[in-house]
């Protein structure tokens, strides 16, 4: 820390997504912090990424959120469900038959409202949200982030210094981009195409709520999330040359696809498209380090990882979560020097590794979770867990020795932990 600075506040946050109004939360109502987040857009606005995995009951409970997204009137989620590509489904994954905790039951929310909420109550704590932001460049000194530049509305333009700053930036990744950080995923190269569907058909009774994962011959997935309001998220995640083959018309390959899975197409026929068709690529990504001296990366910005299994909040409000715990051991001894993230990307990156190494095997073509769970009945509840976000301080080793004898699995990514000290010099 750099003793010789005026400090606007004691934490500098940029973005106030799930990631950042987590560590603006906690920060502030816990530790009693001065908190500024900015933020470049105006809530409510809209965001993919709706459905919520037990584990991300924890960090939600410990911001005291748990009972207001109840009263909200969310759609209940209590099961992940698999569809071949013959349109069969098979078993679903029930939370409640693995656990009798409150997170048996989590939630499939729309965007605007949730991430509205989570601004709301990062105010409620004390934390200022400043929106209609643009952070346009982060202030070094001496190899030392101290905060930022940015610009409001009117292009006013103006300086923000602190101790400490948290790029919860998103999928912009601010600084992950200007360091050129950035490491793409080697093989999970895929795009996705998504829209909304009002009226669709829904499964009865304690299904109701599922997320489903459709598999499509082999080149890719849909997801099938019911929303409240009768509202349903759909999109299918493949290789980019498999959905371009026939051209970039985003409507015409969706309704194309549609047609590849008899459940899919079962299901979203009884209903009507609207809106629009949203599509993104770049999918599995993570930074080459997980922090600097004076910075710390959190949620997208940190690392994002294919969503088939829902991870994206789970992950953004985990490391929201931790990364503020490290903030504050940090301020607290004095050192804002990168090493004092260690912990916190080590345990990050390691149960990020663990969900990946799954998603790794959803794509394998001759991988099923039917024939591991057959051989292995033992390791059912560790690949629950697993699917279900247990993933931090948790090892998975016996797991995926036995899911390596039916799928290729990865071996560990090198990046994604600390610089040291000096590497922005």
């Amino acid at each position: 820390m750099i003793t010789n600075l005026s400090y606007d506040c004691d934490v500098l946050i940029i973005g106030a997504g799930p990631a950042g109004c987590t560590a603006a939360t906690i920060l502030a109502e816990e530790k009693g912090r001065k908190v500024i987040v900015l933020e470049k857009e105006h809530f409510p606005r809209y965001h993919v990424g709706e459905s919520l995995i037990p584990h991300c009951w924890d960090t939600l409970d410990r911001l005291g959120m748990t009972d207001r997204l109840d009263e909200k009137g969310f759609q209940v989620k209590q099961s992940v469900q698999f569809v071949d590509e013959g349109g069969e489904l098979s078993t679903p994954f029930y939370f409640s038959e693995h656990t009798d905790h409150p997170r048996a039951k989590t939630w499939q929310v729309d965007r605007e409202t949730f991430d509205t909420m989570m601004m709301e109550r990062a105010r409620e704590a004390g934390a200022q949200v400043r929106e209609g932001i643009k952070v346009l460049d982060f202030i070094e000194q001496d190899g030392v982030v101290v905060g930022v530049r940015a610009e409001d509305e009117a292009g006013k333009g103006f300086e923000l210094r602190a101790p400490v700053t948290m790029d919860a930036s998103g999928r912009d990744a601010l600084f992950q981009r200007k360091k050129k950080w950035r490491k793409r995923d080697p093989k999970l190269n895929k795009i996705a195409i998504w829209t909304l569907y009002k009226g669709a058909k829904r499964d009865p009774g304690v299904d109701e709520g599922a997320t489903t994962v459709a598999y499509v011959k082999g080149k890719g997935w849909f997801w099938n999330i019911p929303l409240k309001d009768d509202i349903v998220s759909t999109g299918i995640v493949a290789e980019r040359d498999y959905l371009y083959r026939d051209g970039r018309d985003l409507a015409e390959i969706y309704e194309r696809e549609i047609k590849e899975n008899k459940w899919v197409e079962e299901h979203l026929s009884e209903g009507q498209q609207f809106g629009e068709y949203w599509v993104t690529g770049e999918y599995s990504y993570r930074a080459e380090n997980c922090a600097t001296d004076g910075l710390v990366l959190i949620g997208d910005a940190f690392a994002f990882l294919d969503p088939v299994f829902s991870s994206g909040v789970y992950l953004a409000l985990t490391t929201g979560s931790l990364g503020a715990d490290a903030v504050e051991q940090a301020l607290v001894s004095g050192n804002t020097g990168s090493e004092q993230f260690a912990d916190y990307g080590e345990r990050v990156c390691q149960g990020i590794e663990w969900m990946r190494k799954l998603v790794y095997a959803f794509y394998d073509k001759d991988f099923s979770f039917k024939d591991v769970v057959m051989k292995y009945a033992e390791i059912r509840r560790d690949l629950t867990d697993c699917l279900i976000g247990d993933l931090i301080d948790k090892d998975y080793t016996e797991l995926f020795d036995r899911v390596s004898e039916f799928a290729e699995l990865p071996s560990e990514l090198p990046h994604g932990k600390v610089a040291s000290s000096g590497a922005l010099a």
